[in-house]
């Protein structure tokens, strides 16, 4: 477990290289360097989380279910995945023909204010989440239960709001503000998957009704 998890975290790393290098036409860009580090080191995290503490929730999201919603079939690889993907590629191709501007370096490395906090809130909700499936579904045979731990007693999805952060956070830790463009897709397409998840909950799991009455708030407290 501890040599798959190493090997995907290597073999994702090498594809994000691959693209933001690739497509920028160099290798001396520091930001984007950084912004490697900074995802790995959180899939680091995320993994020895599940391996030391789940290795039950590491199984579970290896693969997909037969009983995956159908929508998040389509959602769950745009978010994680494909767009990101191209979030990265627009991100480089901005860099090399400078269409953005220089950004200051200032805004750049403060944005690490926003994208540290929320890789820490999503590996939080991860570890305090046994149910924190790739894909979402309602996990029987596991026992699922409503979480109220954790972040979870703030907001009812703190790994999406983590997520969704990190992604709007992405583009000017790169310094491309057309990136925002994908990265404000992915935000989107945060929101749909954070209200079809929320609705499926409350019609399917006992004891999430009374739960969204305690914890109003899906993403944000105080906004929604």
């Amino acid at each position: 477990m501890v040599l798959r998890s190493l090997i995907r975290i290597v073999v994702f790393g090498a594809i994000m290289a691959a693209i933001l290098f690739t497509a920028a036409g160099r290798t001396d860009w520091p930001m984007a360097w950084l912004y490697i580090a900074l995802f790995s080191a959180s899939s680091l995290i995320s993994s020895l989380i599940l391996i030391l503490g789940n290795p039950e929730l590491m199984s579970e999201r290896t693969g997909v279910r037969g009983d995956v919603r159908s929508w998040d079939k389509l959602i769950a690889p745009l978010v994680i995945f494909y767009i990101p993907m191209m979030m990265w590629l627009v991100a480089g191709v901005d860099t090399r023909h400078g269409w953005s501007g220089p950004l200051p370096p200032e805004l750049q490395l403060g944005t690490l204010a926003i994208a540290v906090p929320a890789i820490l809130l999503a590996n939080w909700a991860m570890k305090s989440n046994e149910f924190f499936s790739l894909f979402f579904r309602i996990q029987r045979e596991r026992g699922h239960h409503v979480v109220t731990g954790g972040p979870y007693q703030y907001v009812r999805h703190p790994g999406y709001a983590g997520g969704l952060a990190f992604n709007l956070a992405t583009p000017l830790l790169l310094g491309s503000l057309w990136a925002l463009i994908p990265a404000a897709t992915i935000a989107f397409l945060f929101v749909l998957r954070t209200a079809l998840e929320d609705s499926a909950l409350q019609a399917e799991l006992d004891g999430y009704t009374d739960y969204t009455r305690r914890v109003r708030y899906r993403l944000l407290p105080g906004v929604w």
